[in-house]
């Protein structure tokens, strides 16, 4: 190949990769305008909230007037909201069901919920070898305090704070949480 072949085949590779590095740079950013597309509330969808108060009617649809599916009878309890209008909450429970609550029923402050069948220790520190404080048994709700960046988080329950893994706790995994 001659010198001038050589440099239209570079230039014809480099358009090439230009286009294309264009188009994923407009995928990319209509994905991302389509996840930053403000809710009424303005907050981030899926979030996590927790439920109010003791007795929460979770309903087919948002509004008083749509079925009656179950009622949640556990203050705290720890739920995603995965999609919202002005008054109502679309959320996503620990057994994976789906209804629509009330907002005023909701609290912004985080917790969580031991989901393992066995008991799991709470430790001083971030490490599997801190000494244990105490010990959150399964199906326990816990104020989160907040989680690092290796998968540990310190919670809070009943005046005992402590470490205990991410994996082990729902209401920390920021992926959607029900299909």
């Amino acid at each position: 190949m001659d010198g001038q072949g050589e440099v239209r085949s570079w230039a014809s590779r480099a358009r090439r990769t230009l286009k294309l590095t264009a188009l994923l740079i407009l995928a990319a950013g209509s994905a991302s305008a389509a996840s930053d597309r403000p809710t009424p509330s303005g907050l981030p969808v899926p979030r996590y909230v927790a439920l109010k108060f003791d007795t929460v009617n979770a309903r087919a649809g948002p509004g008083d007037d749509h079925r009656l599916l179950w009622v949640y009878h556990a203050r705290g309890l720890p739920v995603q909201v995965v999609a919202e209008n002005s008054e109502w909450r679309r959320v996503c429970d620990p057994e994976h069901g789906l209804a629509w609550v009330h907002k005023r029923t909701t609290d912004g402050r985080r917790t969580v919920m031991r989901m393992q069948p066995q008991p799991v220790a709470l430790r001083r520190g971030a490490k599997a070898s801190s000494p244990i404080e105490a010990y959150l048994k399964p199906r326990a709700i816990a104020s989160l305090v907040r989680c690092d960046r290796k998968g540990w988080c310190k919670i809070r329950i009943d005046g005992i704070s402590g470490w205990t893994p991410a994996a082990g706790l729902w209401g920390v995994d920021e992926k959607p949480q029900c299909g």
